[in-house]
């Protein structure tokens, strides 16, 4: 996909809907499948908003995907996650749900950045019309690799709904610090999921592995978790789809962040892929219940 030209459209609509979080606030499934930063809350968190994520069945050339999916869908969901902090445990429930369209993700495609950028349309077949909805489970143990501050984490979750489910195990670190650099930090993070169909897609996976590097700009000298943040992230998974023969389909993404007060905006696509199919990008843009609660309750 021509995936690079889409990190302005996120950005268009966080500018038209207002601002974005201190934190990280993990996003509801399918989203780490499109290429979300999938990293664990590393504080106390309560935030609601926004999901969008799109499936091409076709590219811009007409020429399908190769995997068991026919149908183009787009999933918007009214996503809700809360972490709360046990000492060095936190947990997370995150829930997503909504009515799954063409739209709105089909005119942001075709109608705003290919025809912006003077691409073809991307031909659209069969369309999902349903409501699906994912609810996410994790627990995570945090610990002290670098100075005083957490940045080491081990963990387990599930997700269900309507799409698929999965078991899986996660390990990285988290904003670890550079010396010659206090306001560069960077995050890894391997993942190890297990897989199994639901009605959304028929066929999925058995497994997947998935790789996570990002690097994010602040001002961490206060705090690990800033009230301006930047990131940028890269992601590489063996696959949620696969093909008509049932092997796994790696996709690559990359990921675009904004945090500041109040909220958090991000963006996700398969730019590195080159590709204008698949997996193909999404975003969210969350709000901070529990700092406009302190502000205006």
């Amino acid at each position: 996909m021509h995936g690079r030209f889409y990190l302005c459209v996120p950005f268009v609509l966080c500018l038209a809907v207002g601002a974005a979080a201190i934190g990280h606030a993990e996003t509801p499934a399918p989203s780490v499948h499109w290429g979300a930063l999938a990293y664990p809350d590393q504080e106390r968190t309560l935030m609601a908003g926004l999901t969008l994520n799109r499936f091409t069945e076709f590219n811009n050339s007409g020429q399908p995907y190769d995997s068991t999916v026919h149908q183009t869908i787009g999933f918007n969901f009214a996503s809700l996650t809360w972490t709360e902090r046990f000492n060095a445990w936190a947990t997370n429930l995150t829930v997503g749900a909504g009515p799954t369209s063409d739209q709105p993700t089909r005119y942001l495609q075709n109608n705003f950045a290919h025809r912006l950028f003077h691409f073809k349309p991307v031909p659209v077949g069969a369309a999902r019309e349903a409501t699906d909805f994912m609810i996410d489970g994790s627990v995570t143990r945090w610990a002290k690799l670098w100075e005083d501050r957490e940045t080491g984490f081990g963990g387990i979750g599930v997700s269900s709904g309507t799409l698929y489910h999965e078991g899986f195990l996660r390990l990285g670190m988290r904003r670890m610090p550079f010396p010659i650099a206090s306001y560069l930090r960077l995050s890894v993070m391997g993942r190890y999921s297990q897989l199994w169909k639901a009605s959304a897609f028929n066929q999925v996976a058995g497994q997947s592995y998935m790789g996570q590097f990002s690097l994010s700009l602040g001002n961490y000298t206060q705090t690990n978790t800033p009230e301006w943040e930047f990131e940028l992230g890269a992601n590489i998974d063996t696959g949620l789809f696969v093909d008509p023969r049932g092997r796994s389909l790696q996709e690559k993404f990359g990921t675009v962040a904004l945090r500041f007060p109040y909220g958090r905006f991000e963006m996700w696509d398969d730019a590195i892929n080159f590709k204008d199919k698949g997996p193909t990008y999404g975003g969210t843009l969350m709000f901070d219940l529990l700092a406009l609660i302190k502000v205006f309750g």
